[in-house]
């Protein structure tokens, strides 16, 4: 049930500008899936600033916060969420080059890190052109494509915890490891990421960042709603290939779909509600175990309220 804390809105508006907070914000329009029901209070930091202010107004009032990128490896429940959502977007995307190492903002996107690390003749995120997501849950996941991950290019981070403290994290305290970091159990909310790359040519790097995006957009169905990869990859097998071989493109519950184009994708081919998504989940979980005896566990992160 969704109660507002009208007192803790006004301490908001206080600090924030006026677009940077929604109220009662149906999630489905800021998540890739285009799925998902009410925020309570949907916050835009623009600044690490920001964040430290809204954190300390979060533990005066008791509110729990939910953390996003560019809401594209979430599956947000039809209930909503309850308290705050942080979500890291345009304002909080500032980039800058120091050297070898590029500086980024967590809402920067990732097309445009690598865009940029091109233009700065730096390569190393030529792998992340394609991700569609952005550098802080790029880092909060460990986000990987054709053999590269962030593990390989995260130099350090800076972020805010719980209580409103500033914290600069070296690559080494981030416990990176498949679709995994510290940051998923520590509290810490990623606000800058600093990446450590190496001097390339400009047309190379262009070309490698060509030929991945045209095989990405030759096999995976960007032109529908989704969240990316469903499942996590299952250790000597690739979960699509699996969901293919057991017959299940095209698979439906309600508008919820197993991609016809790329059976590692589930796809929203209507007006999907997240009890679609996750039934069909569990029915691609049951259908694949039964034919091949591997368990498939959802890479896409789910939260709010069942």
């Amino acid at each position: 049930m969704i109660v507002i804390n009208e007192s803790f809105v006004a301490e908001l508006r206080r600090v924030l500008r006026p677009e940077q907070l929604m109220v009662d914000e149906p999630m489905r329009a800021h998540t890739t899936f285009r799925i998902g029901g009410p925020a309570d209070y949907l916050i835009f930091p623009s600044t690490r600033e920001d964040v430290r202010m809204v954190f300390r107004l979060l533990r005066q009032y008791g509110i729990p916060v939910t953390v996003l990128g560019n809401g594209s490896n979430v599956l947000v429940r039809d209930k909503g969420i309850r308290g705050a959502v942080l979500k890291f977007n345009g304002p909080f995307s500032e980039m800058r080059q120091e050297a070898d190492c590029i500086v980024a903002g967590a809402g920067a996107l990732l097309k445009d890190v690598s865009h940029f690390a091109a233009d700065c003749g730096l390569s190393g995120m030529e792998f992340a052109v394609g991700i569609p997501g952005s550098i802080g849950g790029a880092v909060f996941m460990n986000a990987g494509a054709y053999d590269g991950e962030m593990k390989q290019v995260i130099s350090k981070v800076y972020a805010v915890g719980a209580d409103g403290a500033y914290a600069e994290l070296e690559a080494d305290a981030l416990d990176l490891g498949y679709r995994h970091s510290v940051f998923q159990t520590n509290g810490q909310v990623i606000c800058e990421v600093v990446l450590r790359l190496v001097p390339g040519k400009p047309e190379d790097i262009r070309a490698k960042m060509d030929d991945f995006t045209q095989r990405r957009e030759s096999k995976q169905p960007l032109e529908m709603p989704s969240a990316g990869s469903t499942f996590k990859r299952p250790t000597g097998h690739f979960a699509g290939t699996l969901i293919d071989q057991t017959g299940l493109k095209g698979l439906r519950v309600g508008d919820a779909m197993v991609s016809t184009k790329h059976a590692g994708f589930v796809v929203n081919a209507g007006n999907a509600t997240a009890a679609d998504v996750l039934g069909l989940i569990a029915e691609v979980q049951r259908r694949v175990h039964e034919v091949h005896g591997v368990k498939l566990y959802p890479e896409v992160r789910i939260i709010g309220e069942e």
